[in-house]
């Protein structure tokens, strides 16, 4: 009924790719027989020593007791060393009892990227129902996600899409239904963000394009729509302690988005000045009229635009077993100390904020603290190291699937980016001139730590919607197996100008020392290159007479903005006409 009375009504269709994880180190495993009583050592770069544990007791039938599962940091994880590390450590772990010697093993990173899966790509078929003044009145979503040729975290994806792509906006009427599709691709898996940015990516293309349909701004159409204490999620939580507003005004502020929108507008416009009779103008402005034209006719094909994007991320598992922790201290005559816990260390710091909240309880110096490697025999059934909580696991989250009761997430993470950005029309190759990010990180526990995580995500984010696309073969054969063909960010992709502020003077009582999870939430934020980037698109288009409203898909890639640009080269191209039955060369 919604749809019926809302001013206007938009449907359409978006896709978004996969990424590889790409960490520095790829799987890898020693798994070391005791040849007695059926004990093993397992050494894995895993970000679930209990997941290993269990699966390597079961495959080699001996209680979990017998097997020890060792991890002292990992080179990068970012969620593709979850669970598609287990397979390889237990056939590691049979070779070893077999050969009843050592056995090691790790991948080469042709064949890691062929074998552990990626990003889940998206496709989302949607309608949306909006009035005059740029309110989301109904909303109708279908989800459907590349999972691959096995389940694995296929469905949890899909059900932290299903709940996370509100983001941080409010929108009475839903029906939004996810399918998690079986593929001939090697199976998908978590990734930093679990879904939610796939799904966050859709609301802001629809507002965008909400935007433009009522002829108001895009920040305008972003404030309407944001939550507010008290209102009432689709999935029954009360939104608490809302910082949407907060944020997003202080990267207002701190990056002169209006300023800059301003001189944006001015440096795009192109004035088709050659319509004007040179004889008609007075000696005196021809020298004018000639610096206009040629000033004009240069930025024809340069094209800048600017965009903010705000960001909401609720932490922790929306399954309560999964919130719980632990840590062994051991204090010593000579007053050091040993700690160890169920966490493991990637490059997030997690290491680093431990000890110094050690420190602080224990009231010792932070050099007396030492912490020993993460193993099973230490801290026993560990929940595995994602979705940011790695320092904050609490037990009070208890959500009820069957009746959508209770509480699924404990808090919410939120953040704000403006990002300016040069397209070249004719080449389609792009350049981020600027970008401030403003997050609410709570009462840091390490401000330096934190601010790393957030430069990490963003630019993994830029990465994920402008760069990183993977071409299968129509059998599932994974063609981009390598930096060679893969594209990742490089040092020129960052920031000409790159600047994080943390929102002060907002502890949170949820969780340790005040402090709220980081490691997920700002990767979003490298969106605010791709809205950039299509404004930047719909700049060139009208210059040309061409409407603002057009599918992005993501990546934007240097292809995908040339073809947008369209003038007289592109329209001058000629589809290929496919035969009857045959195969095309690559699938994306």
């Amino acid at each position: 009924r919604e749809f019926e009375i809302s001013d206007h009504v938009l449907e359409g269709e978006l896709r978004i790719g996969g990424q590889e994880h790409f960490y520095f180190e790829t799987q890898f495993c020693l798994a070391l027989p005791k040849l007695e009583n059926g004990e093993m050592e397992i050494f894995a770069s895993t970000q679930s020593p209990f997941d290993t544990q269990m699966t390597v007791a079961r495959a080699l039938d001996v209680p979990a007791n017998r097997i020890i599962c060792r991890v002292k940091r990992l080179g990068g994880g970012f969620g593709g060393k979850e669970t598609r590390t287990v397979g390889f450590s237990t056939a590691v772990a049979v070779a070893a009892q077999k050969a009843r010697r050592p056995v090691r093993c790790f991948l080469d990173r042709d064949v890691d990227m062929s074998i552990t899966g990626t990003r889940h790509p998206f496709l989302f078929k949607y309608k949306v129902g909006f009035s005059n003044d740029g309110v989301i009145r109904a909303l109708k979503l279908r989800i459907y996600s590349n999972g691959g040729n096995t389940l694995d975290l296929s469905s949890a994806v899909m059900d932290r899409a299903l709940l996370g792509f509100r983001s941080c906006y409010h929108f009475e009427n839903i029906d939004v239904a996810g399918y998690p599709c079986k593929t001939n691709m090697p199976s998908n898996t978590a990734f930093r963000g679990f879904g939610s940015p796939q799904g966050m990516l859709l609301t802001e293309t629809i507002l965008t394009d909400v935007a433009t349909t009522c002829a108001i701004s895009q920040l305008k159409v972003r404030q309407l729509n944001l939550h507010h204490d008290g209102d009432l999620t689709h999935y029954n939580m009360i939104i608490e302690k809302s910082r949407a507003q907060a944020v997003l005004d202080k990267v207002i502020e701190k990056s002169q988005y209006e300023h800059r929108r301003l001189q944006i507008d001015s440096y795009n416009r192109y004035l088709l000045l050659s319509v004007v009779l040179p004889s008609l103008l007075l000696q005196e402005e021809k020298s004018l009229f000639n610096y206009l034209l040629n000033h004009y006719r240069e930025n024809r094909w340069k094209k800048r635009g600017i965009a903010v994007i705000p960001t909401a991320f609720p932490i922790s598992y929306p399954l309560k077993f999964f919130n719980q922790g632990g840590a062994l201290v051991m204090i010593y005559v000579d007053g050091s100390v040993l700690l160890s816990h169920g966490g493991t260390e990637m490059g997030q710091g997690l290491h680093t904020k431990l000890v110094q909240i050690c420190s602080h309880v224990l009231g010792v110096p932070v050099d007396k603290v030492h912490m020993i490697e993460t193993t099973t025999s230490s801290v026993p059934n560990a929940t595995a190291t994602s979705a940011s909580v790695g320092t904050d696991l609490n037990e009070r989250v208890n959500y009820d699937w069957t009746n959508h009761t209770g509480l699924p997430f404990y808090y919410i993470t939120y953040g704000a980016a403006v990002s300016e950005v040069e397209i070249d029309a004719l080449t389609g190759d792009h350049h981020i001139i600027r970008s401030d990010i403003v997050m609410d990180v709570g009462k840091s526990l390490n401000p330096a730590i934190d601010i790393g995580q957030i430069e990490g995500a963003f630019i993994q984010g830029v990465g994920l919607f402008t760069l990183e696309e993977q071409c299968h073969s129509p059998n599932g054969y994974l063609l981009t197996r390598g930096p060679g063909t893969y594209k990742l960010p490089a040092p020129t992709d960052i920031p000409n100008e790159f600047y994080i502020y943390l929102l002060p003077n907002v502890p949170n009582d949820k969780a340790v020392f005040s402090s709220k999870g980081i490691g997920e939430p700002p990767l979003f934020l490298g969106s605010s290159v791709l809205f950039a980037i299509k404004a930047a698109i719909d700049s060139a288009r009208q210059d040309v007479g061409l409407g603002s409203i057009y599918r992005l898909d993501s990546p934007a890639t240097c292809e995908r903005i040339r073809m947008l640009c369209q003038d007289q080269i592109t329209t001058a191209i000629k589809p290929t006409i496919r035969e009857p039955n045959e195969k095309p060369w690559a699938i994306r």
